[in-house]
C-alpha cells in the first residue's frame, strides 16, 4: 500500500471547510452491484462444476480518508474515497483502461469580465495572456513572500475562466485576489455549489468519455479543453495528465453529477469487453500511479511553506518570460541564485523496505560497516511499492539541495531500519513505458 495521505495545510486565518459527497449513495450501490455480480458468477461456475469446491466472494468495503485541516477541536469534517475495496483492480484500471475519481475536495472559481486574463496574468505565476478559449493551464498563486498559497488549474471557456483548486483554499484565494482589484472589469466568484468535479484517468479515458457522450470519437490534447454533452448535460473537460496517461478533469453541473457519473460508469459495457475495466478508483490506487509518473501534489509533497523552486513542478507552473506578478521578486531572485535551500526529488531505496511519509533522510555515513544517522537533511513526502518496477519501493522526498544531485546515496529509515537510498528523477516510469 502506498503511504501518502492528503492533509491540506491551513493558510493563516483559513477556516476548515465542510464538504459533502453527493455520489456517496451511488458508490454504495456500485459496491452492492459488484457483490451481486460475483454471486452470479460463482453460482454459474457451481452449476457447471457441482463437484468443485466453493469459491469465496471477495469485495472489500469502501474505505475513506479524512481530508483537510482540523478545526479547533481537532475534528476533520471532510472525507474522500480511499478505495472501493479492490486497490489492485483499481490500479489495473488506471493502467489498462480508465479509472473514475470522485473529487469532492475540489472547489471551482469563476472569473468573468473583459480584463480577466490580463488581471490574472498580473497575479499568477504562469503566462495567461495567450490562454485562449479551449485551453487549460496550471499556475501558482503566491503571497508577497513568494510562498505558494494555492495550486491552480485554469480552464478558459470563452465566456469565463474557471479555476480548479483545493476546497479549503478557495475562500482565501477569492479574498486575496479581490484585494488587488480596483477598477478592472473582473468579477471573481466561488461556484462550488454549482459545479462538481470528476476526473477520468487512464489510457482509455478519452474512449470512456466518448462512449458516455454517445460519440464515436473524442480527442483532447494535453492543455486542451472543450465542452461536451454527457447525460444531456454540458460538461467542461480539460486535459491535465498526472499518472503517465491521459487525465481528463470534468467540471460537471452539481445537480446532475450522478447522471454524468452513471453514464461514465456505463462506458464499461462497450470498453470492458466482458471484463470490468472502467471502474471507480480511490486515493490509494491513484496515489501509486501518480508517484510512479513523478507527479507531486500540493498539500502532500509541497505546500504553503514552500517556494516554487522547491516544488518539483516549477517549469510547469512558472513563466520566466512574462511581466510582473505577486511574489515575482522572490522567484526571480531564487532563479538568479541558481538553487533553493531544498528541493523535491525522487528517491529509490535499496531493498524491500518502504519508508513512510515523514521518514527522515541523512547524509550517507558508515562506521564498521553500519549506517550512521547524523543530522537530518530532509524527509520523505510520498512513498509506494511500484507495480511497474516489480514492487520496488519508490519515493518523493524534500532534501537539502546540496544532497539532491541525481545518483547521490543517502540514508533513510525503512521498516525501522536504516537503508541506503539513491536520489533519482521524480518519474519512475520504466524506459519506453507506454500506458496505451
Amino acid at each position: 500500500m502506498s503511504d501518502s495521505i492528503p492533509t491540506p495545510s491551513s493558510p493563516p486565518n483559513q477556516t476548515p471547510v465542510e464538504f459533502d459527497v453527493p455520489l456517496w449513495e451511488r458508490h454504495l450501490g456500485y459496491q452492492r452491484d459488484v457483490i451481486e455480480e460475483r454471486k452470479q458468477i460463482v453460482a454459474a461456475a457451481a452449476a457447471e462444476r457441482p463437484d468443485a469446491g466453493s469459491t469465496p466472494i471477495r469485495a472489500g468495503d469502501i474505505e475513506t480518508l479524512p481530508y483537510g485541516p482540523p478545526d479547533d477541536s481537532g475534528h476533520i469534517s471532510g472525507e474522500i474515497i480511499a478505495t472501493f475495496g479492490e486497490v489492485e483492480s483499481e490500479y489495473a484500471s488506471l493502467r489498462r483502461a480508465a479509472g473514475l475519481m470522485d473529487y469532492p475536495q475540489r472547489a471551482t472559481l469563476r472569473v468573468t469580465g473583459s480584463e480577466r486574463r490580463d488581471f490574472l496574468n498580473r497575479m499568477l505565476t504562469n503566462e495567461l495572456k495567450d490562454l485562449e478559449a479551449g485551453q487549460c493551464r496550471r499556475s501558482f498563486w503566491l503571497n508577497r513572500k513568494g510562498r505558494i498559497d494555492a495550486d491552480l488549474l485554469l480552464i478558459e471557456t470563452g465566456d469565463a475562466l474557471l479555476v480548479d483548486l483545493d476546497i479549503h483554499h478557495a475562500a482565501r484565494t477569492v479574498r486575496t485576489l479581490e484585494d488587488f482589484l480596483f477598477a478592472e472589469d473582473v468579477a471573481i466568484q466561488e461556484v462550488t455549489a454549482e459545479f462538481y468535479r470528476i476526473v477520468v484517468h487512464g489510457p482509455k479515458a478519452l474512449l470512456a468519455i466518448a462512449s458516455a457522450a454517445g460519440e464515436t470519437d473524442f480527442q483532447l490534447a494535453p492543455g486542451e479543453a472543450k465542452t461536451i454533452t454527457i447525460a444531456d448535460q454540458p460538461v467542461i473537460a480539460g486535459r491535465a495528465d498526472e499518472i503517465g496517461a491521459p487525465g481528463v478533469h470534468l467540471v460537471v453541473p452539481r445537480a446532475h453529477v450522478e447522471r454524468v457519473w452513471n453514464a461514465l460508469l456505463a462506458s464499461d459495457q462497450p470498453i470492458g469487453q466482458g471484463r470490468r475495466r472502467v471502474r471507480p478508483v480511490g486515493w490509494f490506487a491513484y496515489n501509486i500511479a501518480r508517484i510512479e509518473a513523478g507527479t507531486p501534489l500540493y498539500n502532500v509533497d509541497f505546500g504553503a511553506t514552500n517556494l516554487p523552486h522547491e516544488s518539483g513542478v516549477l517549469r510547469e507552473r512558472v513563466s520566466f518570460t512574462k511581466g510582473c506578478y505577486l511574489g515575482q521578486e522572490v522567484v526571480a531572485r531564487m532563479e538568479s541564485l541558481g538553487q533553493p535551500k531544498q528541493k523535491l526529488v525522487g528517491l529509490r531505496p535499496e531493498g524491500e523496505g518502504l519508508p513512510i511519509a515523514g521518514a527522515q533522510l541523512f547524509a550517507l555515513q558508515e562506521e564498521d560497516g553500519r549506517l550512521i544517522m547524523g543530522d537530518p537533511i530532509g524527509a520523505v513526502t510520498s512513498s509506494t511499492p511500484s507495480p511497474l518496477r516489480g514492487g520496488e519501493p519508490i519515493c518523493f522526498a524534500m532534501v537539502r539541495t546540496r544532497h539532491a544531485k541525481i545518483d547521490t546515496t543517502l540514508t533513510v529509515v525503512a521498516d525501522g531500519e536504516p537503508a541506503r537510498a539513491k536520489v533519482s528523477e521524480l518519474s519512475s516510469l520504466p524506459e519506453g513505458f507506454s500506458d496505451a
